[in-house]
């Protein structure tokens, strides 16, 4: 019976299914955008001819329903929202007071989007006035910059770490092996 020496059988039972997590866990990793915001109503710049009841936000995927703000502020930056936001599907509404007046208005808003990273924009529009506007182009939407490390890279990170390490203490046993075979010789 041939028996395996113990730096082949060490490297073949603890480094190599290592180094196949940290590939599965590298090569696997998923693309993931923020969500993003596809239109708004009012639209971005447009001239409606009364106050709306109501600012809806539509996105592109449903927003996770926590921290959601939706400012609807007037030219003082007075605050014209009335009670919480709502989310239903991918369309967050944030009610406006009612007999809000007339004039231009900057809606602020800031959602936690679908990946679990904060999103903010936001877009003016002018309630009452000759014309209204058709449907303008949504508003800038930014991720905010938040200093998270996703998780994955730390997994990677660590998987990484003990990769190293391994090979380190694995480098030192098989010279310490081969020193002291050439002793016993």
């Amino acid at each position: 019976m041939k028996r395996t020496s113990f730096p082949a059988a060490w490297l073949a039972r603890v480094l190599l299914p290592l180094a196949t997590a940290a590939f599965l866990l590298v090569s696997s990793a998923p693309a993931q955008a923020h969500d993003s915001l596809d239109s708004s109503n009012p639209a971005n710049g447009s001239t409606v001819s009364a106050m709306p009841a109501k600012i809806e936000l539509t996105f592109d995927h449903t927003p996770i329903a926590i921290n959601s703000i939706v400012r609807v502020e007037d030219a003082t930056g007075t605050d014209q929202a009335d009670g919480p936001v709502q989310i239903v599907d991918n369309v967050v509404s944030q009610p406006v007071k009612p007999g809000t007046p007339e004039g231009k208005y900057t809606v602020v808003w800031r959602v936690v989007s679908s990946d679990g990273h904060p999103i903010e924009g936001t877009f003016t529009f002018t309630a009452g006035g000759p014309n209204s506007s058709p449907a303008a182009a949504p508003a800038s939407t930014t991720a905010t910059a938040d200093n998270a490390v996703p998780a994955q890279l730390v997994v990677v990170g660590i998987v990484a770490a003990v990769l190293v390490i391994g090979l380190v203490v694995a480098g030192f046993l098989i010279r310490r092996r081969l020193r002291t075979q050439e002793g016993e010789d």
